[in-house]
């Protein structure tokens, strides 16, 4: 949760929650802006600005006999990059569906079949949740509520599914910055009853984390600081809920490390994508563990885990730094869909800058696309596709259409018609 001072001004602001009607639909085939597959061809925009004025300065000299001679003063320039803002991208007609019981960020979201399983998040910096609520994507209901334990983390975690089971890995445990814990989870879906795995070898925040080829993988998220990047991958064999190894197994590292990624197993390969390096730290001396912020990286890698497990392949960048995504993907006809996020900040301010693109990775190409915008700018969304529909709920939203720095925490859930 990279953005905690705008979460301070949030708990002054009581503003109702805004609607957006939806956008004019637009062809895709006709909109849809295809990016390279390399780094070379997407090199960062970039925007110049004037130091000290807008236009060079006139300034008047006077000469011996008294009259005024005119020249121009030289001004210099900066060129910054602008991949902080927004991508052009298609309209999509976004419909309003029922908000959730709660606003959260920084929350966390599994699908299984026709059930979206919304957990815990922030609802204030002060205030965390401890329960999942459950959505029903066939009537569109919010249909079911249930604690979560009182020693599970409630931001910041690893979650994975095997279609049954929900792997709840680590996080940070309590409101505001407060510390991370090692706890490793399982929710049975069917019975709603919680069991424990082995705990990691060390706490981590937002690790990137997914069950690939039997094995719990766990890799990056922040170290126990908050800010100090983790580059660790570790595995644990799991079936059916239960642990097959006595501890976690030592893997490849991860070549960059850092919370707030997306990992994803697709075509037999686990992929990770986006993320940064740092986050917020708590305040030394601070009782309740008060958020302060330190300088992020945020970055749009994407890697690849070879078969033998043994290197990382890397794949074309996304087509902007992207972080705040670990539940903001779905797949669809061999194509990862993200929605949102986080990007660099703005050059000259140093402002937060949201995502309101939806971005995607053809699997079979291995190409980025942007495929259409969000009907506002949000980050740490959870998202999930059924019958043929892109939904997503929560998160944090932007100031406006012309303001992209994040304000409220949000509770709606909107649709739109996905055919690629």
């Amino acid at each position: 949760m990279s953005d905690t001072v705008t979460l301070m001004n949030m708990q002054k602001r009581n503003g109702k929650e805004s609607t957006l009607p939806p956008s004019p639909s637009t062809s895709k085939q006709e909109h849809q802006l295809q990016l390279a597959s390399n780094r070379d061809s997407l090199k960062p925009r970039i925007f110049v600005v004037p130091s000290s004025a807008e236009e060079p300065n006139i300034v008047a000299d006077k000469v011996g006999d008294g009259s005024v001679k005119k020249k121009k003063e030289r001004v210099s320039e900066r060129v910054l990059s602008a991949t902080f803002a927004d991508i052009p991208a298609p309209e999509l007609p976004w419909e309003q569906m029922p908000s959730a019981p709660v606003p959260r960020l920084d929350g966390y979201a599994i699908q299984i079949n026709n059930l979206f399983y919304v957990f815990s998040g922030y609802a204030t910096l002060d205030h965390v949740h401890s329960h999942v609520d459950v959505f029903n994507f066939t009537d569109n209901t919010w249909c079911a509520r249930f604690d979560t334990p009182k020693e599970m983390a409630h931001s910041h975690l690893g979650i994975a599914t095997d279609g049954r089971y929900i792997y709840v890995i680590s996080g940070q445990y309590g409101p505001q910055c407060r510390g991370p814990t090692a706890r490793a989870l399982v929710l049975d879906t069917e019975t709603r009853k919680w069991s424990t795995l082995p705990p990691l070898p060390a706490p981590r925040y937002a690790p990137a984390t997914q069950l690939w080829r039997g094995r719990l993988h766990v890799m990056g998220g922040g170290k126990e600081n908050r800010h100090t990047p983790g580059l660790e991958h570790w595995s644990l064999a799991v079936k059916d809920g239960k642990a097959l190894d006595k501890e976690w197994r030592t893997e490849i590292p991860i070549p960059r490390g850092g919370p707030h990624r997306a990992c994803i197993v697709a075509n037999d390969r686990l992929f990770v994508i986006g993320g940064q390096e740092g986050d917020f730290m708590a305040k030394p001396g601070s009782p309740i563990f008060k958020c302060s912020r330190r300088h992020e990286v945020v970055y749009g890698d994407v890697y690849m885990l070879d078969p033998e497990m043994k290197k990382w392949e890397v794949l074309p960048p996304m087509p902007k730094p992207d972080s705040h995504i670990e539940c903001a993907w779905v797949i669809v006809n061999n194509s990862i869909i993200i929605t949102g996020g986080t990007t660099e900040k703005h050059p000259e301010t140093k402002r937060m800058m949201l995502v309101g693109e939806v971005f995607r990775f053809d699997l079979a190409s291995l190409k980025w696309s942007v495929i259409g915008k969000l009907p506002f700018r949000v980050k740490t969304t959870l998202t999930g596709f059924y019958d043929g529909y892109l939904y997503f709920t929560s998160g944090q939203r932007d100031r406006g259409p012309d303001n992209p720095q994040p304000r409220k925490v949000i509770a709606e859930m909107w649709r739109t018609k996905l055919s690629l």
